[in-house]
């Protein structure tokens, strides 16, 4: 794309978040943001995330992309509240990391959950008909135990993607795979526990990250601004958007989060997951 108008973004650093459970919207909306950045030439960028993680594909597509970007200008991550498993995965494409000293971030490992029924459904007198091309084609079917040789199976799945998980954070963090395995156990940690691991570089806040990717870029870091990189909304939803009485108290409920979380997680139902819990 080229753009029409001539800005001062040399002189400005990009600002992306990735917040909430990463999937497929989140990878497309972060995509889409680096391809921006990129255009306009900005010469740094700045990753905020407060992501407890999510699915493997798109955060290591994010991850990839942010490490090819990271070739070309300079990528600081930033983190939140929270920056764990999937979240910790996609700021290995950072090279600068920094966190809060109370940042909960860790929990690298991988999960796959499954819900059985079997019970349930035997009391309401509900079974189901399956006609398979294998043996294992019904593989975490909610109306069955799960058999030995396919926890095994799935077992070989989940160290599969665990080792991808290790192997990445080893080669982002310059750091032996089994010095990684040691604190690589699902386990959660403070900001200033990973700054003693070496999973990130340095403690501070959202604007000391700003200011230290300014530095990097050769810029003022009192005077360069930050453009965050965002969908805008359409014009109506632009007018009614946070007005809507229904949608404040949704919010002050913690409904609309609780909302975004279900279907988070029956869209994601018997999927390996880079998420904490």
């Amino acid at each position: 794309m080229i753009w029409p108008f001539k800005t001062s973004t040399r002189k400005k650093i990009a600002r992306i978040e990735v917040t909430g459970a990463i999937a497929g919207g989140t990878r497309k909306a972060v995509l889409k943001a680096l391809k921006t950045v990129e255009e306009k030439k900005y010469p740094a960028l700045l990753v905020r995330i407060d992501s407890p993680g999510g699915t493997i594909v798109d955060s290591q597509e994010i991850y990839t992309k942010l490490k090819q970007l990271s070739e070309k200008i300079k990528v600081v991550a930033s983190f939140g509240n929270i920056s764990a498993s999937g979240g910790v995965y996609i700021a290995m494409g950072c090279p600068h990391i920094m966190a809060n000293a109370g940042t909960i971030t860790g929990s690298i490992g991988v999960i796959l959950r499954g819900n059985n029924l079997e019970r349930l459904l035997e009391k309401v007198g509900v079974s189901f008909k399956v006609i398979k091309s294998g043996p294992y084609k019904d593989i975490l079917s909610f109306d069955r135990e799960l058999l030995p040789e396919e926890q095994s199976i799935l077992q070989a799945l989940i160290d599969d993607s665990y080792g991808q998980f290790v192997s990445t954070v080893a080669a982002g963090r310059n750091l032996a795979v089994e010095k990684v395995k040691e604190f690589a156990d699902g386990r959660i940690f403070t900001g200033q526990q990973a700054l003693e691991l070496g999973l990130v570089d340095r403690l501070g806040t959202e604007e000391e990250a700003r200011q230290w990717a300014a530095t990097l870029a050769g810029l003022d870091p009192d005077k360069a601004e930050l453009d965050t990189i965002e969908d805008p909304k359409p014009f109506l939803k632009r007018l009614t958007s946070g007005d809507s009485q229904l949608q404040i108290m949704a919010d002050n409920l913690g409904l609309t989060e609780t909302l975004k979380w279900c279907e988070f997680e029956v869209s994601t139902s018997g999927q390996p997951l880079w998420l904490y819990r």
